[in-house]
């Protein structure tokens, strides 16, 4: 078990090794009691000009030994992926939000 304080800033990187950004936070879903997202923070500088992407939970994995995330997603479909501003985050509740995201990373 992990406390989501202990994966927050945690890198994640594909199957290719290359960095794809570092997790943000952890979304969690408190009518199913699971979590539903991870945050994925990537680009900008010290927190100035981040984009974030919500991953389904299910897409990653732990790296144990490299203690981070693996997400068999190229470095390019994460930079296309339906995203956010950190001072403007989507209704994740909102089943349209919810089917775009996840149809996203099914293709």
């Amino acid at each position: 078990m992990l406390s989501a304080a202990t994966i927050t800033g945690d890198e994640v990187c594909n199957m290719q090794d290359e960095k794809l950004g570092k997790i943000h936070d952890i979304m969690l879903d408190l009518a199913e009691s699971k979590i539903r997202y991870a945050v994925l923070s990537t680009g900008g500088f010290l927190g100035m000009g981040d984009h974030l992407f919500a991953v389904p939970r299910k897409a990653l994995m732990l790296d144990k030994e490299n203690k981070r995330f693996m997400f068999d997603v190229e470095a390019k479909r994460i930079q296309n992926a339906p995203g956010f501003d950190k001072d403007d985050w989507p209704d994740m509740a909102d089943a349209s939000w919810t089917s775009t995201v996840e149809s996203y990373y099914q293709r």
